[in-house]
């Protein structure tokens, strides 16, 4: 089933704390930018969408896009429907942004200082379960894949 790409993605002001903007990125497709500068330690924005289980997460999961975010072992936030524009954040191996799970909601916290202009980047840390996904990030940090790998 997979889900589709999100066409025209918007920020929903109700998420975010910082002014932020939503434009082409050399990462992937779209990507997130600060208009303005965002101290480090900050909650920049939540990540919504619709909460669904195990078993329709993997439905929706099967797909060249996807914007889920587990939260727990049982559920997952589909950011393609009722997403706060969180869902286009793209991934990086140095990021800017860590997510934490709060009370059953996703926010996006500034590890460092982000300067405006500056894309939005979180480290999906997604289990590793070949076939692999190749990262696009470009850092000096980048592992190649966004898919962390297996400890020994």
């Amino acid at each position: 089933m997979g889900t589709s790409p999100v066409r025209n993605p918007v920020i929903d002001p109700r998420f975010t704390c910082f002014n932020v903007v939503i434009r082409k990125s050399s990462i992937h497709r779209y990507g997130v930018y600060a208009r303005e500068r965002i101290p480090a330690n900050r909650k920049v924005i939540e990540y919504t969408g619709e909460r669904v289980n195990r078993r329709e997460a993997k439905l929706r999961g099967n797909g060249k896009y996807t914007y889920l975010f587990a939260l727990d072992n049982y559920w997952t936030l589909d950011g393609a429907v009722g997403g706060s524009g969180a869902e286009i954040i793209n991934h990086s191996c140095d990021p800017n942004l860590v997510s934490r799970v709060m009370k059953g909601h996703v926010l996006y916290m500034s590890l460092r200082e982000i300067k405006p202009g500056e894309e939005l980047t979180v480290d999906y840390h997604l289990d590793w379960n070949p076939p692999t996904t190749p990262c696009q990030c470009g850092t000096a940090k980048c592992r190649g894949t966004l898919e962390l790998k297996k400890k020994r």
